[in-house]
């Protein structure tokens, strides 16, 4: 195998890979043999049919598809460490040339890390927060842990309301034709999450456990299905149960069971240092992400759009994940919020951007420093990681790969970069006019 660099604008490159011709054989024989069971030809029986016989009926390029992508996922790994550039992002593949007794060429247009050119990132100047801890604040902390001990109770004597949680079985109708991806059954519905399409928790409210109800609804204009957008439809509801919370009195047996403190008056001082602390973290972070912003504002970069698409893929791909353990599929989650998979990549987008923005000054302020991590630096961290996981550290050490153990090498130094902007920064209270919003910026 060979690889061609040919570098292309906007820090954007193509590869252009070349693989010998004897593999291209090998590859189609490959092909050849996992599918000529399936093959059929008078004559012949199942899986006897000779490989220059199924050329001759369907085309000598009968296999080339299947044997191409087998070569590509083969090669491109290959190719990538041989072409010694730094890629962020997905390849863009197209084949070249595919013939027998020739080799096989195909290109992959890639994403290259940009340079950055930085901006002054020592004693960057932060806003100063504000980590006290109110009474009303400590009050909303001891009522969100009352609802987290609330019993789930399955309600029998009253019809839904509004925070209930139905339990339903539900099918989506379009002119009297189900739609694909419009059916569930026992589906948790909490009322008033607006998590289905349209006005659909609202319609029922009222309705009893065991009553089959029809809800309207009209999907939005701009929706991922073609076929559904603008249209009425209509959903047959099965009410199965509906649940509700049985919140706890507040006192000091309520106290005993959620923490180890023996009186109500104990345990929200302790929420209140807890508070505190959280607090003080969450204003560190916010700090921090300001000061790494102005540092983005400051430095140079051009960051191709490749580069962009290819981090909202993997934004939407881990939300995606997070919603199947709830057990909602990524096709039902655009059908009940209306939106599409191009309108969750734009809304992705910004953070997408400042996520790449930050990771590369970071790295560049690394790289400037000097800032270096070592095996025992990722050892510790893996053990924090273990102690989280309650595992043994040897066992996760085993599991992780070299590559999972250079992408945490780098996370770390990432980390080290930042600790070493915080270090530095210059804390100054709220602007409080545009002229004090000025000064800042000058800054």
């Amino acid at each position: 195998m060979s690889v061609q660099v040919e570098n292309l604008e906007k820090n954007m490159a193509k590869l252009t890979i070349e693989v010998p011709a004897e593999e291209l054989e090998k590859a189609i024989e490959a092909v050849y043999r996992k599918q000529k069971n399936q093959i059929s030809i008078p004559g012949f029986r199942k899986g006897k049919v000779p490989r220059a016989m199924i050329e001759k009926m369907y085309g000598a390029g009968i296999f080339y598809e299947d044997a191409a992508n087998a070569l590509m996922q083969q090669n491109y790994p290959t190719a990538v460490d041989e072409s010694g550039i730094d890629i962020v992002s997905r390849p863009t593949v197209d084949i070249v040339q595919i013939e027998q007794g020739k080799p096989f060429i195909f290109t992959a247009e890639v994403a290259v890390k940009p340079e950055v050119t930085l901006g002054k990132y020592m004693g960057v100047t932060v806003t100063k927060a504000d980590t006290s801890v109110s009474d009303e604040e400590v009050d909303a902390a001891l009522e969100e842990e009352r609802n987290n001990n609330a019993r789930i109770i399955t309600v029998t004597d009253r019809p839904v309301a509004e925070g209930d949680t139905a339990v339903i079985d539900f099918e989506g109708f379009v002119d009297g034709v189900a739609f694909e991806g419009g059916k569930g059954e026992n589906h948790p519905l909490e009322i008033g999450s607006h998590s289905f399409i349209d006005n659909f928790e609202e319609q029922l409210i009222g309705k009893n456990a065991g009553e089959d109800v029809e809800v309207n609804v009209t999907f939005p204009e701009q929706y991922q299905a073609a076929e559904l957008a603008g249209k009425p439809a209509v959903f047959k509801v099965k009410i199965n149960e509906i649940k509700t919370k049985e919140l706890p009195e507040l006192d000091d047996e309520f106290a005993q069971d959620v923490s180890d403190f023996d009186t109500l008056a104990e345990y929200k001082d302790s929420l209140k240092k807890e508070l505190e602390e959280q607090k003080k973290t969450e204003a560190r972070r916010a700090q921090e992400d300001e000061a790494i912003q102005k540092i983005i504002d400051k430095s140079k970069m051009d960051i191709p759009e490749a580069m962009i698409d290819t981090q909202c893929e993997t934004m939407i791909d881990e939300f995606a994940q997070r919603i199947a353990q709830s057990g909602l599929s990524m096709e039902q989650y655009l059908q009940f919020s209306g939106t599409t998979m191009d309108g969750m990549k734009e809304q992705v987008r910004p953070e997408a951007l400042t996520r790449i923005q930050s990771s590369l000054v970071l790295e560049q302020i690394a790289k400037e420093e000097n800032i270096e991590v070592s095996d025992e630096d990722v050892d510790a961290d893996i053990e924090k990681m273990a102690a989280s996981y309650g595992m043994e550290a040897d066992k996760l050490k085993e599991l992780m790969g070299d590559a999972q153990r250079k992408s945490l090498k780098k996370e770390l130094a990432l980390s080290k970069a930042a600790d070493l902007i915080m270090e530095n920064v210059k804390e100054r209270a709220k602007a409080k006019s545009k002229k004090d919003a000025e000064a800042e910026t000058e800054e």
